[in-house]
């Protein structure tokens, strides 16, 4: 099972309930196709570096189905400026082997020396 993770930057709200409701949403939406959230931050309110907004559709090529229907919803969402949905691994494994990788120091042919 594929393991991805999501950024994604809102608007402004005053109150909560707005951010809470599209958190439920997704994570319903991910839980129902059979997925799993396991953990959800908030960094809080923080100053853009540049005024935002929303852009036009870009391409999924190679999504799975429950990830081309998650853009759709924050593409359609007007509380969402900007998403991204990075891929972390294919398995747990292949995180946990980089994570023993890491710990032991050792490098691969193809990272750069200091």
């Amino acid at each position: 099972m594929p393991l991805y993770q999501m950024f994604c930057i809102t608007k402004h709200y005053p109150e909560y309930k707005h951010i809470r409701e599209l958190i439920r949403q997704s994570a319903t939406h991910v839980m129902n196709a059979g997925g799993v959230v396991r953990k959800i931050d908030s960094w809080g309110t923080r100053t853009l570096p540049q005024r935002m907004k929303r852009q036009g559709p870009y391409a999924n090529v190679g999504d799975p189905r429950t990830l081309r229907s998650l853009n759709g919803i924050m593409r359609r969402d007007p509380r969402v400026l900007r998403w991204t949905v990075l891929k972390l691994a294919d398995k747990v494994e292949d995180i946990a082997k980089e994570g023993q990788r890491l710990a032991s120091g050792t490098t691969r042919s193809n990272d750069i020396a200091p």
